[in-house]
């Protein structure tokens, strides 16, 4: 332990002798000469840093850490502005918790880049997004989220998460909570035991997640509280034991959810045996919106879940108000669209349109809640069998993911800019997802 302490900090001492052991482009050795004022840099693990948080402790504003396949034992936090972390390797460079910390990476300044790497093993989040001070202690809530108390509402602003693998993590793969005005994209989700990606307590959040692969999780995608310019588009969320949930939740700020967009997923098949059992139990379900509001839900294929396709329903006090149901297409699934509302508190305004469907519970509310109705037309409720749930796995044994898409040049391919605000979506070009699609590994493809 001694000599492995020493070792790192003679390697940093080194490091910041030279001034970062820094170079100015992708190829070649490291540039051991003094930095430019103002000169954006590339720092390599292990020739230049010996490990990932000693190169971020060195990154200034527009600098490259760049990684170098191998496993490595630590928890990185980046603190530092506009710094892109990056992997050498999407499936090479492995940061593994070993179940014995929390966090795998934690972003805690703006504009950072997240890339190519796989984060596993941590016993809450592969990769933590977040303004709270509180969630990066790592106190988690009650049934998976954070609680921060009387903490006031802080949000990191501008993110971006790509080509990153999250797998077999305690709480969240990917987890962007107090956050704004960012992107989680091509990206792989698995053995979340609360859910695989997860966007809470924005608003606006002006976040888009896109082109994700989400699979064998509790949920595939859960946003909660998560409110405003919050795009959820073109994923593939298949083979969990939900498929996408977007919530209301005391647990966290900024009630209630409202004004998200969800458009051209595949929803399919999630009903996975092989997976963690979240706390709240939801099994063979595409789509839940419980206390959402608000929302719209634009040409996803939604099939194959055993219990239904498409849940509305409400939390003890919440309503879901106004969510709109417009161009999917449901196939082989227990219910294809179902309204229930076991409390008092009962929904308005919610309706469908142009939908290919099957089976409704209640009956023909296709026809009776036919968009437009009015806001204060009460949502029908009806009640059906669910199949039952099979008990959960541990994360821990959730089948290792195969190889993923790698980032384009990684080793060559300067910093990323991470824009102030990401570009959104235009999703009346959103095209319904392919049946072809449903073949094992197939991939959603958005322009």
């Amino acid at each position: 332990m001694c000599r492995s302490a020493l070792r790192v900090t003679a390697g940093v001492l080194a490091v910041l002798t030279l001034l970062a052991g820094c170079s100015s482009g992708g190829g070649g050795g490291s540039d051991k000469g003094r930095r430019p004022d103002g000169a954006h840099v590339t720092i390599r693990v292990p020739a230049d840093a010996p490990t990932i948080s000693a190169a971020v402790s060195l990154a200034r504003p527009g600098d490259l850490v760049l990684v170098a396949p191998g496993v490595y034992h630590e928890s990185v936090r980046i603190d530092t502005a506009r710094v892109t972390l990056r992997g050498a390797s999407r499936d090479k460079v492995v940061i593994d918790g070993r179940l014995r910390q929390a966090n795998g990476v934690v972003v805690a300044a703006p504009g950072v880049a997240v890339e190519n790497l796989t984060v596993e093993n941590n016993t809450q989040n592969g990769v933590l997004v977040t303004g709270s001070a509180a969630a990066v202690a790592g106190l988690p809530g009650r049934s998976g989220g954070y609680d921060t108390g009387d903490e006031p509402v802080t949000f990191l602003k501008s993110f971006l998460v790509s080509y990153v693998t999250a797998t077999r993590n305690g709480l969240y793969g990917i987890y962007a909570f107090s956050a704004q005005d960012g992107v989680i994209e091509h990206s792989y989700a698995s053995g979340g035991a609360d859910s695989g990606i997860y966007v809470g307590q924005c608003k606006p959040c002006q976040v888009v997640v896109r082109d994700n692969v989400a699979e064998l999780n509790a949920v595939g995608y859960e946003g909660t509280n998560a409110s405003g310019d919050m795009y959820v588009v073109g994923n593939r969320l298949v083979g969990n034991r939900v498929g996408l949930t977007t919530d209301s939740d005391h647990q966290e700020k900024l009630l209630p959810q409202r004004g998200a967009v969800v458009a051209g997923n595949l929803v399919a098949d999630n009903q996975q045996p092989r997976t963690p059992e979240q706390a709240d139990g939801g099994w063979g379900i595409g789509i839940g919106v419980d206390g959402g509001s608000g929302n719209q839900f634009l040409r996803n294929r939604i099939t194959g879940n055993t219990d239904a396709g498409f849940v509305i329903t409400a939390t003890v006090d919440i309503p879901p108000n106004g969510n709109r149901i417009t161009g999917n297409t449901f196939g082989a699934n227990g219910v294809d669209v179902g309204w229930t509302f076991p409390h008092a508190t009962q929904g308005q305004g919610n309706c469908l349109q142009g939908n290919t469907l099957r089976t409704t519970e209640p009956a023909r509310i296709a026809a009776t809640a036919a968009c437009p109705v009015p806001g204060t037309s009460r949502t029908p409720s009806g009640t059906w069998t669910s199949p039952p749930a099979p008990a959960g796995i541990p994360f821990t044994d959730v089948a290792a993911p195969g190889p993923q898409p790698q980032f384009p040049h990684a080793t060559t391919a300067g910093a990323t800019a991470v824009p102030a605000a990401p570009a959104l979506p235009d999703t009346a070009s959103v095209p319904l997802p392919s049946t072809s699609l449903l073949a094992d590994g197939a991939r959603v493809q958005v322009s």
